[in-house]
């Protein structure tokens, strides 16, 4: 919006040309996400808490947490709003990339919302049922992966269309696009071949689940934003690289005109969440809940799909995965034992795995900032992939 604005001025206001540069825009996108988050973040707790938007903590967690209940939560509203308002400020509006990120951050914080709110209201921890929760997501991440089918190959905002009917006339047969290969980090020219219908699982599969990976790590003050605020300052290094055809050429990655465009919403993530930790540090005065988890989960998936680094996500965002897994593995050696022993056992004393190094003996604030190290290392491992080719 403030970009066509300074267009329109910047011939009678020549210094209104620095708003065209993409990295003036992402550090005024970061601190307009983090004003906005630090003057309403405290009329938004008040809110939350005037409508008794307390958390109903799980009753099987760990009973150091019994304390927390009572926390407004639903506090992922006021990272989204700071998004949304920075990133329509400074953003080029005519970016396809733009619109479809907001598509399902936007679309996943409503389902969260829907969520969080169900488990206010009727005080069950569980909120929505997994099914449902997991159609809306579905079909949101579903809708994008085709979106995003046409956006990264034809560089236009106003052929997705027609070239989706051309699409489904032959067959939905595309071919196999080299901007739609999956990227493999730290080789230079190892890449493997997906097909419109190969990037379309893929996508859907990275989308839905990185958001719900961010949803499982949330959990204690600060542990999850912290990560997200990392992932998605090296998501918008590769955005810009991406976008621009002479780093793209020079580090041999693959150049999708747009990309670049990115970089002022991964800025609005920063901001945003720097301003919502501010509040989130322990102890905390509000929690994000399933509003704000899954729709950065979905973010993230997002923009790294865009970019073509779903291998590099993995990489950077590892104590999702690992807080993933340690659920799913929990689960599964649970059923088992109980099938083949008659009474269930388990690996971790508690999951997700934060909560196991809880009842080890670890003190809150040690688990979170731990968790903080170790991504800011798997994040550094994954900007390396820039140049070790």
């Amino acid at each position: 919006m403030l970009l066509i604005l300074a267009q329109w001025l910047q011939s009678d206001f020549g210094f209104l040309r620095v708003v065209n540069y993409i990295t003036f825009r992402a550090v005024m996108a970061t601190l307009t996400a983090l004003l906005i988050g630090l003057v309403f973040g405290p009329w938004v707790i008040r809110q939350l808490t005037f409508l008794k938007v307390g958390q109903a903590v799980r009753l099987n967690g760990p009973k150091t947490h019994l304390i927390k209940t009572g926390t407004p939560t639903m506090g992922g509203v006021l990272i989204l709003i700071g998004i949304a308002i920075s990133t329509l400020l400074w953003a080029d509006l005519s970016n396809r990339f733009i619109w479809a990120v907001l598509w399902v951050t936007l679309g996943f914080g409503i389902v969260g919302w829907v969520d969080d709110y169900r488990k206010v209201v009727y005080k069950n921890p569980e909120g929505m049922s997994s099914k449902e929760k997991y159609f809306w997501q579905s079909l949101i991440g579903f809708v994008a992966a085709i979106y995003l089918v046409f956006a990264i190959t034809d560089f236009s905002n106003t052929n997705f269309i027609n070239s989706f009917i051309r699409w489904k006339n032959e067959g939905f047969i595309l071919g196999s696009p080299k901007n739609l290969n999956l990227v493999v980090p730290f080789f230079k020219e190892i890449s493997y071949p997906l097909g419109a219908i190969g990037f379309v699982i893929l996508t859907y599969l990275v989308i839905v689940g990185s958001s719900n990976a961010v949803n499982l790590t949330d959990g204690l003050d600060g542990l999850v934003i912290m990560p997200v605020i990392l992932v998605a300052g090296a998501l918008g290094v590769f955005a810009y690289v991406s976008g621009n055809t002479i780093y793209a050429k020079y580090l041999i990655f693959p150049f999708i005109p747009g990309t670049g465009e990115l970089l002022i919403f991964c800025g609005a993530i920063g901001g945003a969440g720097l301003a919502f930790l501010w509040f989130n540090a322990h102890p905390a005065q509000v929690f994000m809940g399933d509003v704000g988890a899954l729709a950065l989960g979905g973010a993230l998936g997002t923009i790294a799909v865009i970019v073509r680094q779903e291998i590099v996500l993995f990489i950077m965002g590892g104590i999702f995965v690992i807080e993933t897994l340690s659920v799913v593995l929990q689960v599964a050696w649970f059923k088992y034992t109980k099938k083949k022993f008659g009474e269930g056992r388990r690996i971790f004393k508690m999951a997700p795995l934060h909560h196991h190094f809880e009842l080890s003996g670890w003190k809150e604030t040690q688990v979170v900032v731990r968790f903080w190290i170790i991504t800011l290392i798997l994040v550094l491992i994954g900007l390396s992939s820039l140049k070790l080719r």
